[in-house]
């Protein structure tokens, strides 16, 4: 998920969406200590999307912090 993409959700969006992709990395951590995974990779994929999201949403939370 590129960063252009996230700026253009809403804040709700982004908020569904981490919810989305925590989820998806819980199932994929589990999966991963029960058997081999096809692609590994995606694991760090996740961390790094939700990072990205986290990031826009703590932005627009300074943003209309410094706006007062």
């Amino acid at each position: 998920m590129k960063t252009d993409e996230i700026r253009d959700m809403t804040s709700d969006d982004i908020t569904a969406r981490v919810g989305q992709l925590q989820e998806e990395l819980f199932r994929l951590r589990f999966r991963r200590a029960t058997v081999e995974l096809d692609n590994p990779i995606l694991l760090r994929t996740l961390r790094k999307d939700i990072a990205r999201l986290k990031t826009v949403l703590r932005e627009r939370e300074l943003s209309s912090e410094g706006a007062r």
